[in-house]
């Protein structure tokens, strides 16, 4: 059985009536897990794209480069973002239920907070909208300000890019403690940890921004601190 025929029984679920929360209660654990992945990116980006009131091409071409989907698939994947986008629960329900899922393992939620913004950047213009709507996800998903900050700085051009932010220090912090947090992102970062959070392939892909990200930082530090 395909991802995305997976995908869409799960979704055929919710639309029966069987309700949000029991759909992915049952998608905790591998391989579900990645079912519940693909189907949070969908529907929280098609809640993310009436935030700035039109769907574009781009957004679109964003869903395909985060996730490959297969022609014979379009339907399916089609059906997730329509029910998504129609669905009466507000964002904030999706992001709570989803925040629930990964109570013991937060790493997946930086993994879907970086594919929004791959989404939400297609476009070529950061909505104050989807501003709103992403900092309102990650203060949901427990996430301070300095965390949501240093995520934002990998996506959106104009914004501040601390290398401090990036990596997740103190400008205080010395350089063997500076040091231990950039190895400890490239590891978090590594294609075999993504895998094993379940994570499907194509969504793993993202990382390679994020590790760009995380080496110029570590690189930044190195050349002000000499």
């Amino acid at each position: 059985m395909s991802l995305w025929t997976r995908i869409s029984d799960a979704i055929g679920a919710l639309a029966s009536g069987e309700g949000l929360s029991a759909v992915f209660d049952r998608l905790r654990t591998p391989p579900d897990r990645s079912v519940a992945f693909t189907i949070a990116v969908i529907a929280l980006g098609a809640k993310m794209a009436k935030a700035d009131g039109q769907v574009t091409r781009d957004e679109v071409t964003a869903f395909r480069e985060v996730f490959h989907i297969p022609p014979s698939e379009e339907p399916n994947a089609a059906r997730v973002f329509n029910l998504a986008r129609q669905d009466i629960a507000g964002f904030e329900d999706y992001a709570a239920r989803i925040g629930a899922m990964y109570v013991e393992d937060q790493a997946p939620l930086c993994d879907l907070m970086e594919g929004l913004f791959h989404i939400a950047m297609a476009d070529g213009e950061y909505h104050p909208n989807e501003d709103q709507f992403l900092s309102r996800v990650a203060e949901i998903w427990g996430y301070d300000d300095h965390r949501f900050r240093r995520i934002r700085a990998q996506f959106v051009p104009d914004a501040e890019r601390d290398p401090y932010d990036v990596l997740g220090v103190s400008p205080d912090a010395s350089m063997d403690e500076i040091k231990a947090a950039w190895r400890q992102l490239v590891r978090n970062t590594h294609p075999d940890q993504l895998a094993a959070r379940g994570l499907p392939d194509e969504a793993i892909k993202m990382a390679e921004k994020r590790m760009i990200a995380i080496n110029r930082a570590w690189e930044n530090v190195q050349d002000m601190r000499g």
